[in-house]
Formats: C-alpha cells, structure tokens, sequence
C-alpha cells in the first residue's frame, strides 16, 4: 500500500485542538531530511522498487516534490487538489533544486504562526494548520524512510522529528481495519524498545 495520510477519507479521528506543543519544528525538520536524501539518489537507483509497492524511485521523488509543493500551498489557503500527485515537471535528477525552491516557499509560508490555527482543506475536510502539519510530517517521514530504504541511504533520524507522528500515529491509523481507505499493510510488529523510526513505519505497514 502506498502509505498516503494526506489521502484518506479521515486518517485521524483527530482532536481540534491537537496535543503538539510546536508541530512546525518536526515539519521543517523533516522537510529538511527528506531534501537530504532526495539529492542523494543516484541515477542507477531511479527505475528501482521501494517499500510503496505503486511507486518506482523515481515516482517517489516525483510525489515527494509533489507533497511539498502541495503543503506550501494548502498553507497558503490554496485547493488540495490544484497540486497534481507526481510533479511530472521535474526532470530526472532535478528534485534537489526542484526541493530548494520548494522548501523556501513552504517556510515562507508555515512560518506564519496563524497558520498553525487556520484550517487546512483535506480530501476529508478542514483541520486545523497545526494538525495539517502532523499529518505532512508523517507522510515525510514515511516517503523519507522509503526513499532511503529504496537507495541503501541510513539517514539519522531526529527524535524531534518523531515525535509528534509518534504519538499519532495509533489513533490516526488504527491497527484494524487495513485496505480501502486505510492505504496501509497490516501492523509489522517490533520490539517496544526498537529505534522510534522503526516503530512508526512497522505501524503504517512497513519491514524496518
């Protein structure tokens, strides 16, 4: 299953007034990371297969740039869906300048701290910015992990960035009902004491 939060007819079940204290600081994070290891995909790795079994490398990519563009948008009070799913613009191996131009516009906008009480258009419905920007660092996070796993990369995963999906992730997804409008593979089980990053993918259906 792909994995996306952002597409689900309601991931979260998700509280108005989210329990995050500054949700920006995990989503710039994760931004960040993910930029890292985009510019660290190489030409040979971009027909190969990730852990989203829909998406090549190269898809991935064309979808991260994607989300990020469509996060600064959103933000901004733009339509959902004005931003296609691949940014097929994007040449091959043109996602890390394609990400610095959008990283700057998403900082511009979520630097504004009324974003965080605006609500944010989802597939679903409105949420508030600062629940908005939980669910995009999940789904940076996971696409990050992929994208990674996929090139044989080891990025060091912050615990700032986790946190919030952490503790998240199990009344956003459930671990029944998986399929349908939950895009996820079943719970991989893994130790209570195993690596933060592992216990959120092995939750949204990924093997660490």
């Amino acid at each position: 299953m792909t994995g996306r939060l952002d597409g689900m007819t309601n991931p979260a079940n998700t509280p108005a007034t989210p329990p995050f204290a500054d949700p920006l600081g995990g989503l710039f994070k994760a931004v960040d990371l993910a930029g890292d290891v985009l510019a660290a995909v190489r030409p040979e790795d971009y027909d190969g297969t990730t852990p989203c079994p829909d998406y090549s490398v190269r898809q991935l990519s064309n979808h991260l740039v994607s989300v990020l563009r469509r996060v600064a948008v959103i933000g901004a009070g733009g339509q959902f869906f004005a931003v296609p799913h691949f940014a097929e613009d994007v040449a091959d191996g043109a996602w890390a300048e394609a990400w610095a131009a959008g990283t700057k516009e998403l900082r511009s906008v979520w630097s504004d701290p009324a974003v965080l009480g605006r609500e944010i258009g989802l597939p679903w419905g409105p949420v508030p910015g600062a629940v908005a920007a939980v669910i995009y660092t999940n789904e940076f996070v996971l696409h990050t992990w992929d994208l990674a796993k996929a090139t044989d990369q080891s990025p060091e995963w912050d615990e700032a960035v986790l946190a919030a999906p952490l503790a998240a992730m199990q009344r956003a997804v459930p671990r029944e009902p998986r399929g349908g409008q939950v895009p996820f593979g079943p719970v991989v089980d893994v130790p209570e004491d195993a690596p933060a990053i592992d216990r959120l993918v092995g939750w949204y259906g990924r093997r660490p």
